[in-house]
């Protein structure tokens, strides 16, 4: 069993930025592919980032350039740094870990066995 404990997220103006934090106890995650899913009121649960067991890294499309996904295996930790942030971004985020190394393709929610409970971003002036 892990256990994920996301933080770093708050209320900011757009074009500022936010680094999400995700720490992981119970289980190591370095050799796992991470995830970060958002969810907006009203709207089904997104991918927005994943990084592999290997450090490769996959972002939806309309975040791609301004965010970047990361980890720590030290720390058993995963960052995701958010620049340039528009309202649109503004959502409940979610950091997930997968259940193989590297994942081929669409990355669904359904497949990710593990979730924390979410740190709300907010994007407004």
């Amino acid at each position: 069993q892990v256990q994920l404990v996301e933080s770093g997220g708050g209320l900011v103006q757009p074009g500022g930025s936010l680094r999400l934090s995700c720490a992981a106890s119970g289980r190591t995650i370095s050799t796992t592919s991470m995830g970060w899913f958002r969810q907006a009121p009203g709207k089904e649960r997104e991918f927005v980032a994943a990084i592999s067991g290997a450090g490769i890294t996959l972002y939806t499309a309309s975040v791609k350039g301004r965010f970047t996904i990361s980890r720590d295996n030290a720390k058993n930790t995963v960052l995701l740094q958010m620049n340039s942030l528009k309202p649109e971004d503004t959502a409940l985020y979610y950091c997930a870990r997968d259940s193989v190394a590297l994942r081929i393709g669409e990355h669904r929610p359904a497949d990710y066995p593990y979730w924390g409970q979410g740190t709300q971003v907010t994007v407004s002036s």
